[in-house]
């Protein structure tokens, strides 16, 4: 197995320490598509002790191997994911920021997450933890790969694409499109983040937040608006045209048969969520072979639910993942080497 690079040890002050993992694409590594990768390599980030249970921890197509960044409140010592207790591994999905866009289906990414598992000499995970996209990368993970995942946990993510999202995404690409041909790429990353804020959030909590009252003039921004602009402002150098209609067009590619996902399943879904509709998730628990438990919520915060409550899909985590905390290695891992 080829021996993982460790970096520097450079995080914020306020995040939980971890190293760097990487392991090489091979040359002759294609897409499901047919086409290549510009990376070199699969960049992970690893957290926790040195021994202990092995969970992964995947979110949506903005985050990255920084999970005790970006879920900072679930990825902590002590947390729903407890960093004292779990080895935890984030991995960047690809393609990169300065990369070509190409045809990547979720399937390909859990490909490149087993190239990082090798890399580790690890060869199962204990658990995965998939919310939006992640969860969806998980559920293709666990689909491709049965012989090395103990258990998943899929929030706010489902076996298939439904159409009316898919519709939203298309727009977004198509302004992307537009906007990069322009020579105007950064204001087309910003405007598509604008109308994917809409789908995330919930009417609900738009009425609560902003007063409807109007500017001075039209095409002036109302309050809600500048909130928009704000958020669409923030994200405007985060990401390119490219990654963005690369991972968004996975998230319309993405189907897993629910029966080919055999692990034990955790599914936690949210009734508000506009892009993954509970009937999904009902359909997904139903099907899969081995469900353990079907949460689902209301909530005001729609698809972003998975970031914002924290108290159910903590007590979610807690549950699915405390059982693993006693054991003093990997249990899956051991009965493979065994």
């Amino acid at each position: 197995m080829a021996s993982p690079t460790l970096t520097g040890r450079d995080w914020p002050i306020d995040e939980a320490a971890g190293r760097d993992v990487r392991a090489t694409i091979p040359d002759a590594f294609r897409l499901e598509s047919g086409g290549r990768l510009d990376a070199a390599a699969v960049v992970g980030r690893l957290h926790g002790p040195e021994t202990g249970p092995l969970v992964v921890v995947a979110g949506g197509i903005s985050s990255g191997r920084f999970a005790a960044r970006w879920w900072s409140w679930a990825v902590r010592a002590g947390g729903p994911v407890d960093l004292d207790r779990a080895r935890v591994l984030a991995f960047d999905l690809l393609p990169g920021r300065d990369e070509a866009g190409v045809t990547i289906t979720t399937t390909d990414q859990a490909r490149l997450l087993a190239l990082l598992l090798d890399a580790l000499d690890e060869p199962a995970v204990d658990a995965f933890v998939g919310a939006s996209y992640g969860g969806c990368v998980g559920l293709a993970f666990a689909a491709a790969f049965p012989e090395r995942i103990g258990q998943l946990v899929a929030i706010s993510a489902a076996h298939r694409s439904h159409p009316a999202a898919t519709a939203w995404r298309g727009v977004q690409r198509r302004l992307l499109a537009f906007a990069r041909d322009c020579g105007r790429e950064a204001e087309g990353v910003a405007l598509a983040r604008e109308l994917a804020m809409i789908t995330y959030r919930t009417p609900e909590e738009f009425a609560l937040r902003f007063a409807p009252t109007p500017p001075r003039a039209a095409g002036e921004p109302y309050p809600v608006c500048d909130y928009l602009i704000d958020r669409g402002a923030a994200y405007a150098e985060a990401t390119s045209a490219a990654r963005w209609i690369a991972l968004s067009d996975s998230l319309d590619r993405h189907a897993v048969a629910p029966g080919a996902v055999r692990c034990p399943l955790t599914v936690v879904g949210f009734t508000s969520d506009r892009l993954v509709p509970i009937e999904d998730s009902r359909e997904l628990a139903a099907r899969a072979p081995n469900l353990t438990r079907l949460i689902e919520a209301p909530s005001i915060f729609g698809h972003d639910a998975f970031l914002k409550e924290r108290e159910l899909v903590g007590r979610a985590l807690h549950d699915a993942l405390s059982p693993l905390y006693a054991l003093p290695q990997s249990t899956l891992a051991r009965e493979i080497a065994a």
